[in-house]
């Protein structure tokens, strides 16, 4: 990951960067999409199916994040463990018809076991905060910076 372009511009809508979670899941898309690529055998629909789905579990994570409602990040938490299942089942067919061989997918299912155990884990603890502190209000959170700044346009 290029740690430069993720590291400039911060703000709190970009904060799913800095999630493990996340960052798995573009490496997981990365991986499936460069082997995917090169199965002309597979018909471009299949091929772009599994592209689909591994691109939408990162997706749903960052959408979960930029929420304001611990809810909706759940929510989007679950979608992305969807995307999750999908995308296994469409690999492990890949597997079972001879289309790709027992080392690629090895190799795929433990960066697909990895992911799926942090998002799980993610999940949990997102729920353990919503049942302990509730839901975070839908205004954002002012950091310092960004209060001093409103304090001096109040003046």
């Amino acid at each position: 990951m290029d740690e430069q372009v993720l590291n400039r511009n911060k703000n709190i809508n970009r904060s799913f960067r800095k999630l493990t979670v996340w960052r798995e899941a573009i490496g997981l898309f990365k991986f499936v999409y460069d082997k995917v690529k090169t199965l002309n055998e597979v018909s471009f629909k299949v091929r772009a199916q599994i592209e689909d789905s591994a691109f939408s579990v990162h997706s749903n994570i960052a959408e979960g994040s930029a929420r304001r409602s611990i809810k909706d990040n759940i929510n989007f938490n679950n979608y992305a463990l969807a995307s999750l299942a999908e995308n296994y089942s469409q690999v492990y067919a890949l597997l079972e018809v001879g289309l790709i061989n027992d080392e690629w997918f090895n190799e795929y299912d433990a960066k697909h076991y990895s992911l799926e155990n942090k998002l799980i884990a993610y999940n949990k603890a997102q729920i353990k905060i919503l049942k302990s502190k509730g839901d975070w209000h839908q205004d954002y959170i002012l950091r310092e910076e960004q209060q001093t700044y409103l304090n001096n346009e109040n003046t």
